[in-house]
């Protein structure tokens, strides 16, 4: 192959396409159609099952919708709309709140059974005839679990947790017994598209993150996996991802705890795997601990990123063990890619900019673009 040849089996693209319109990151109406369709139906990642204990309600947000998770006296989840049907009010006032058997409307005292949503009292209120009771219960929202993490879907018909790598891709990492360790939240002056495309390339990567390029020299070239290097082929030298003798995504790339014995040879000499899960977060698995983002759009021009470190209990357990001495790496990494992100934000406000022309290297932002238009083709 000549010097600027690639294989076949490279993910670049091989034209330069053009990216979403202006409009995609500032304007209201495009953001209220994104919230009626994408995250209306698609599956919304809102924390991992741990953080809902029993005897509390916890408010999430998917979309713009407010919702309550509560787990049950038996340890099961569920969720509804945070509205009462009687007439709208909302039924949990604080981030969390004290539950027993009944969730009771603050507003006019109407009871409902935590467990499965259906009307219990109406209180002062005495119905006619005509009230039919089983047609007035919570208005359910769908839960499902995927490695420890719960995930809430407003439609009536939900589909599959989407992946860009499959579910099955972290099989072999402990996640479900992985506690969290250390959060941090942050809100940025941006498009939730704008984060997501920042984090799907890697051509801002010798620009922006000095530290991550010395800990992935790969990264340093501007691209996200040896497949998209010049020299790559299925049969040629291995193209290593991280430095020699680093290991794992930490200040020095040595492990903070003991590695993970689940882990098979090839996620060991990977060091790290990624799976998104479009449209509201990313899990990145290490050889020791795992961190999950959590993508949530606030409008058109600003979104909330938060982010959580899960560790294997015995890592936690180790004496002078800081989670937050871990997550500061990473951290750093985040927080360039907030100011990167804010910085194309406010450039895309000129009116000069009309949509982008996306490289070769950008597939993965190629990729997220069709997906968002097939997406918002559907009727909401």
């Amino acid at each position: 192959m000549g010097q600027h040849e690639y294989h076949p089996l490279s993910p670049r693209l091989l034209t330069c396409p053009e990216g979403l319109p202006r409009a995609a990151y500032m304007d209201r109406g495009w953001y209220d159609r994104e919230m009626a369709t994408i995250f209306a139906r698609q599956w919304v990642m809102v924390g991992r099952a741990a953080e809902f204990p029993a005897g509390k309600m916890r408010r999430a947000l998917v979309g713009e919708a407010q919702v309550i998770v509560v787990r049950d006296s038996d340890g099961q989840l569920a969720a509804w709309h945070n509205s009462c049907p009687h007439r709208g009010s909302e039924l949990c006032r604080k981030d969390e709140e004290e539950v027993g058997k009944l969730i009771r409307c603050p507003y006019h005292a109407f009871a409902f059974a935590a467990a499965d949503g259906r009307l219990v009292s109406t209180a002062h209120a005495v119905p006619s005839d005509d009230f039919d009771r089983s047609a007035h219960g919570l208005r359910p929202v769908s839960l499902r679990l995927w490695n420890g993490f719960v995930f809430l879907n407003l439609a009536a018909d939900p589909g599959y947790i989407w992946s860009d790598v499959g579910l099955h891709t972290l099989d072999t990492w402990p996640m479900d017994s992985l506690v969290t360790g250390h959060v941090w939240e942050t809100d940025i002056a941006c498009n939730w598209k704008t984060f997501w495309e920042n984090y799907s390339e890697c051509l801002h990567c010798p620009g922006i993150h000095p530290e991550l390029c010395d800990l992935v020299p790969l990264y340093g070239r501007g691209i996200m996996s040896p497949p998209e290097a010049p020299e790559w082929t299925p049969d040629g030298p291995e193209i290593p991802l991280m430095k020699a003798g680093a290991t794992t995504w930490t200040a020095d790339g040595q492990p903070c705890g003991p590695i993970f014995p689940t882990l098979t040879p090839a996620d060991l000499k990977a060091g790290y795997g990624f799976a998104s899960l479009w449209p509201s977060g990313y899990v990145v698995a290490h050889i020791d601990y795992v961190r999950s983002v959590r993508v949530v759009p606030l409008g058109p021009e600003r979104t909330r990123l938060i982010a959580e470190w899960h560790f294997a209990p015995e890592t936690l357990a180790q004496p002078g063990f800081d989670a937050a001495e871990v997550a500061a790496f990473a951290k750093i990494v985040m927080v360039q890619d907030g100011e990167a992100s804010e910085m194309n934000q406010r450039g895309m406000r000129s009116p000069a900019f009309k949509a982008a022309r996306l490289m070769p290297e950008e597939y993965d932002i190629h990729r997220f673009h069709q997906w968002i238009r097939a997406e918002m083709e559907v009727t909401p």
